[in-house]
């Protein structure tokens, strides 16, 4: 294990994901947070987390369970499966996280920084250029980025050849990919071990080997969350239906506004913020297709969402009601 401790900055859906399922192997970690009222927020979801994870287990020791369409390749193998072994790994991941509003405690001796914040430009730049005072040498950071290149902050990290993207999807004890993406600096040796460490955390590493907005999964998937937002925006029809299309149609889990919900409102909005003031983001033949969308429109009913508290799952309401 070439990697020890790892300090995840920000404890958003993927933040808090990506923390709780390096503790399940066995990393020391420390989830960096800006405020009390992030803790409020954060907490919450390593507590659902605890409870996502024993859930599957039990699941998985079921024959339903050895479906490959259930099972979770996050949490093991078929074959080495032992369900107290993994109950047990659950408890000592879910204590041993350490929530942390101190930089200066929060990043001493990390080995590995996984920035997991919100897709904004001047947010990340801000952090970079204050956490980089109390970083130790040996620290490598990587972006969970899914929209914004490494090489735009590559220089702020004030280490360029030890900075790289490292992107997982959402659900990643059972979306077990890991896309690794290194900028024209990051030193060949630093993209090998965060492959390795992908792999040691039961992820699929996947080399994207040119610099490329959105990796691999965003780049079909923003597009067609982009298609479902637009027709909502425009009155064609409702979400429901969007989704019901859909998943009707195709046999997929969920819809456009189901998926939204997961990965957050939030989310959303930054992204739709980006592809109206970067064009540079979208390729000539995407920007044919993507044109006639109406990204004012879809601006509007986002930013309502995000103003009346209604965030997606993790807040309880988004295009659809939890409890």
């Amino acid at each position: 294990m070439k990697y020890r401790k790892v300090v995840v900055a920000g404890g958003g859906v993927l933040g808090s994901q990506i923390a709780f399922q390096s503790a399940y192997c066995g990393f020391d970690v420390t989830v960096w947070l800006r405020s009390e009222g992030s803790i409020g927020r954060t907490q919450p979801k390593l507590d659902n987390l605890r409870d996502e994870y024993k859930k599957i287990i039990e699941i998985m020791d079921t024959p339903e369970g050895k479906n490959p369409a259930v099972w979770a390749r996050g949490i093991a193998d078929v074959e080495s499966f032992d369900k107290e072994k993994c109950l047990k790994k659950v408890e000592s991941a879910y204590n041993g996280i350490k929530l942390e509003l101190d930089m200066a405690k929060a990043f001493d001796d990390a080995d590995l920084v996984i920035e997991s914040m919100a897709e904004d430009t001047k947010e990340k730049i801000a952090f970079y250029e204050k956490m980089r005072q109390y970083l130790p040498e040996k620290t490598v950071i990587v972006t969970n980025s899914s929209t914004l290149l490494p090489s735009t902050f590559a220089k702020y990290t004030g280490r360029p050849e030890k900075y790289l993207s490292l992107h997982f999807a959402n659900h990643i004890w059972t979306n077990n990919t890991a896309e690794v993406m290194a900028q024209a600096q990051t030193d060949p040796r630093y993209f090998d071990e965060i492959v390795q460490f992908a792999n040691d955390i039961r992820m699929a590493a996947l080399p994207v080997l040119k610099e490329k907005n959105g990796y691999l999964l965003n780049s079909m998937l923003v597009p067609f969350l982009l298609s479902g937002l637009d027709l909502y925006v425009n009155g064609v029809s409702d979400p429901e239906s969007i989704d019901k299309a859909w998943k009707l149609g195709t046999g997929a889990p969920r819809g456009p506004f189901e998926i939204f919900d997961v990965v957050g409102i939030n989310t959303a909005y930054h992204i739709v913020m980006q592809y109206q003031k970067v064009p540079g983001l979208i390729s000539p033949l995407l920007k044919k297709m993507l044109m006639p969308y109406n990204f004012k429109g879809m601006e509007k009913v986002l930013k309502k969402y995000l103003d009346e508290g209604k965030l997606g799952r993790s807040s309880g309401e988004g295009f659809y009601k939890y409890r």
